[in-house]
């Protein structure tokens, strides 16, 4: 399994099913998508090829700033290599990349990927004003030699699952939902940055964890989760937010793990949101902070115990 960043570094030996889109937070849609390519593909000795983008085209298209993703290219690259996928292709987007016409983007397909299948979803369209759509990649099969198979979206609760409404339920805080549409916690990850240490000073010493500026946040509050320290997993209670109690300046994620007492400054951390426990608010005192803390700390061992 691997992953690479332009799609003439790859040199496959085999044919390959391909599908291709951003996949931003590889959600339950996603999967379902990809679960059956990797099937298919492997059980007719083909390899299962994802092609996705990197700067998402809704930033260069839009001219989108801040925080919008919801996997860095890692991530997602890891995530669908756990569904089995041989090789991601994490391929430039940008002006030049929008300009490229569908047809000869798809014989770029099949020099680099011996492409012999096609996978996309019902609204799928690429290249130029985005010629490349169903119609077109049919016919294109037909005259270039491979198939063409179109999968429905999956819907939940009556609507498809969309990379949008999993941002907007984080940025609302709803966690759980958007554990529901992804199949698993949102998660971030960085490294363990040096902070302020005021929680190490009153007894509940956090991982000031530097997530990327350009992936997606929940909103402020306090949140219960699972932190992954390399293969190791943790309970954990993480706050979001400013510290107003402190007047804090600029958005941190800074996560208590359970049961632990170690230095881990300048190590990876991941930290995936389970249940948001309360919003983010400000206290009279430290004493009072740290009641809540205490409160915080039970509720979300409560919570992860009952989830493990």
């Amino acid at each position: 399994m691997r992953h690479i960043y332009n799609l003439s570094d790859a040199h496959l030996q085999q044919p390959s099913v391909v599908t291709i889109g951003v996949f931003d937070g590889v959600h339950r849609g996603h999967q379902y998508l990809i679960r059956q390519l990797v099937d298919e593909a492997h059980s007719t000795n083909r390899l299962a090829v994802v092609l996705t983008f990197f700067p998402h085209p809704d930033i260069v298209l839009r001219g989108l700033k801040g925080r919008y993703y919801l996997t860095t290219a890692e991530q997602k690259a890891e995530q669908l290599m756990e569904i089995g996928v041989d090789l991601v292709v994490t391929h430039l987007f940008n002006e030049q990349t929008r300009q490229i016409r569908a047809a000869d983007f798809v014989d770029q397909l099949i020099e680099h990927l011996r492409l012999n299948a096609l996978w996309v979803g019902a609204d799928f369209a690429m290249g130029y004003k985005r010629e490349g759509n169903v119609p077109f990649l049919t016919q294109q099969g037909a005259e270039k030699g491979f198939s063409l198979h179109v999968i429905d979206l999956v819907a939940n609760d009556g609507g498809a699952i969309s990379s949008t409404h999993i941002r907007e339920a984080l940025q609302a805080g709803d966690v759980e939902l958007a554990r529901g549409w992804l199949g698993r916690g949102y998660e971030v990850v960085g490294k363990v940055v040096q902070g302020e240490q005021r929680g190490r000073k009153i007894g509940f010493p956090t991982a000031n964890i530097n997530v990327w500026e350009e992936q997606v946040i929940p909103a402020n509050g306090v949140y219960a989760g699972w932190a992954a320290l390399g293969v190791e997993r943790f309970m954990a209670v993480t706050n979001v937010g400013v510290r107003p109690t402190f007047e804090g300046q600029g958005v941190t994620v800074e996560a208590h793990l359970l049961d632990f007492d170690r230095d881990i400054y300048g190590q990876q951390l991941a930290f995936s949101f389970e249940k948001r426990l309360r919003e983010e608010k400000k206290f009279s005192g430290i004493e009072e902070l740290m009641a809540q803390i205490r409160a915080d700390t039970e509720a979300g061992r409560e919570y992860l115990s009952q989830h493990a």
